[in-house]
């Protein structure tokens, strides 16, 4: 009865383990995350803050070959901390139970996790802590998990992609495209070309567009270091994260147009139409061009714009 009662009070990921089945699944978790938030049925609750804190397992299937310390091949931690921001931000609630199955089935969405432990507690209600630990899997939310999906799925933002020219990179009005492009409402996600610099010839076509994806990425960051708001980013997780969290982007292409299961048609030197091509791939709303031409094919909305001519 001892043991029963020390692994009932003990954290989400020893029971995890104590009640693991025949199938070997990965853990991660999160420790102590407290959050400041108005919660609770009682009248003494509402108009005040009060300290939450949670801890999380997630319970994953494990990755199957190497993971070659690739970030998209894993569930991120970002994803436990975001689900109970989105929730704790929809609206307040009354019971940490309705909070608590709330975050479960929103982490649940992500195809890694299997099974989820949440415990909940507040921290300021008394001399002790009261809580409640729930634990769920995907088969007890069923169809509904679906819905939720399709609804997360209209969640997602929708980026404004912006290709610039090398000269529009040059021009010394950068800084003030990038402060009226950041003041709209659209994560900004910025796109570039190959440099006017040489770079190796290779005479083979795969090779090649290695090369030339990577004088890209060379080119980003030539346009970090004019504006310092602006973070070169290269896979889809720090992508997703710098969207939702109202930072300035510049896609470096080679991670996700070559793990692309259906790449790109067109080569890395014809870089405004592989901006349109990542453009539709992001849903995004817009793909504005400065100082090129228009591409051709895609079809999200786009604008092309002259050297010095206004933005909106």
């Amino acid at each position: 009865m001892a043991s029963e009662t020390r692994l009932a009070f003990s954290h989400p990921s020893e029971r995890a383990i104590a009640t693991a089945g025949d199938e070997p699944r990965d853990r991660i978790s999160l420790r102590d995350h407290i959050v400041e938030v108005e919660i609770g049925a009682f009248q003494a609750e509402r108009g005040t803050q009060q300290r939450v804190r949670f801890n999380v397992v997630v319970e994953v299937v494990p990755f199957k070959g190497p993971i070659d310390d690739d970030v998209d091949r894993i569930l991120s931690y970002d994803r436990v901390t975001e689900a109970i921001a989105h929730e704790l931000e929809a609206e307040r609630l009354n019971l940490l139970e309705t909070l608590a199955e709330r975050i479960a089935e929103r982490i649940l969405l992500e195809p890694q996790a299997m099974r989820t432990f949440v415990r909940i507690e507040k921290m300021d209600r008394g001399p002790g802590e009261l809580g409640v630990e729930i634990v769920r899997s995907k088969r007890d939310f069923g169809e509904h998990l679906e819905v939720l999906a399709d609804e997360v799925a209209q969640e997602q933002p929708r980026p404004r992609l912006v290709y610039l020219s090398n000269d529009a990179i040059a021009h010394p009005e950068l800084s003030t495209w990038i402060d009226e492009l950041a003041a709209r409402k659209a994560p900004l996600i910025l796109c570039v070309g190959l440099p006017d610099l040489e770079r190796p010839k290779t005479q083979h076509k795969m090779t090649q567009r290695r090369i030339d994806l990577l004088a890209i990425e060379q080119n980003g960051w030539c346009l970090a270091a004019r504006d310092l708001r602006c973070k070169v980013v290269a896979t889809r997780t720090e992508l997703d994260w710098a969207m939702k969290n109202e930072q300035i982007c510049v896609w470096a292409p080679s991670k996700i147009v070559l793990d692309a299961v259906q790449g790109p048609e067109v080569a890395p030197k014809d870089s405004v139409a592989l901006s349109a091509w990542f453009a539709e791939e992001l849903d995004a709303c817009e793909l504005v061009v400065i100082g090129e031409a228009l591409p051709e094919t895609g079809a999200t909305p786009k604008r092309g714009l002259a050297l010095g001519q206004a933005l909106f």
